[in-house]
Parts: C-alpha cells; sequence; structure tokens
C-alpha cells in the first residue's frame, strides 16, 4: 500500500493560479496588438453581408421583374448567387494564404 506525502510548502492548485495573474510593472510593456488585423475582420464581414444580402436582394429582385412571379427560379438564382459569394471567398483566401507564403518566402530569402 502506498502512502500519500504531505508536504507543506508545496503551492496548492489555488495558490499557483494566484501567482500567474501578476500585474506587469512599470518597465515591462503589454502586447495590446488585436489577434486578428482589421483588414481580414473587415474582409470577413464584407463577405458576410454579400452572402445575406445578395441572395435576399436577387431573390426579390428577380421575382417580380425577371420570372414574373416564379418563385421556384428566383429561389434558384439567390441559390446560384449564395454559391457565387462563396466561391469569390474561397479565392479570396486562397490569394491571401499564397501571398502570405510568398512573403514568408522572401524574408527568408534576405535572411541568407
Amino acid at each position: 500500500m502506498t502512502s500519500r506525502r504531505i508536504v507543506s510548502n508545496e503551492k496548492t492548485l489555488l495558490k499557483k493560479d494566484d501567482s500567474n495573474d501578476r500585474t506587469p510593472t512599470a518597465s515591462e510593456t503589454s502586447n495590446i496588438t488585436p489577434a486578428v488585423p482589421a483588414a481580414v475582420i473587415m474582409k470577413l464581414l464584407g463577405f458576410t453581408a454579400a452572402m445575406v444580402g445578395g441572395p435576399i436582394g436577387m431573390y426579390f429582385l428577380t421575382l417580380n421583374t425577371v420570372f414574373r412571379g416564379n418563385s421556384t427560379w428566383a429561389g434558384a438564382t439567390a441559390a446560384f448567387t449564395a454559391n457565387l459569394v462563396l466561391i469569390a471567398y474561397v479565392i479570396v483566401a486562397m490569394k491571401e494564404d499564397q501571398s502570405d507564403q510568398l512573403a514568408a518566402g522572401e524574408s527568408a530569402k534576405k535572411n541568407r
């Protein structure tokens, strides 16, 4: 049978957590930059607005003007518009990823 070792100078879990929450001193600077750049957030908000407004707008635009009340064709046009927005988002994301890789490659070449 094993016995439990009790050591009074060991810190408990609560005391260990308290030591991690210290405030930085005046000589230390804190990093307050956002985790995601503002351009990425704006791009995401733009595609979100396009994904919501594009298909709904296309449905109501084509319902009575193009298809003369045929909601099936107007719905199909809205679905097509949603797919176009999704494809555009994927293409933009892929180009952004490629530009990040190219920038990393160029900085690696400069450091040689």
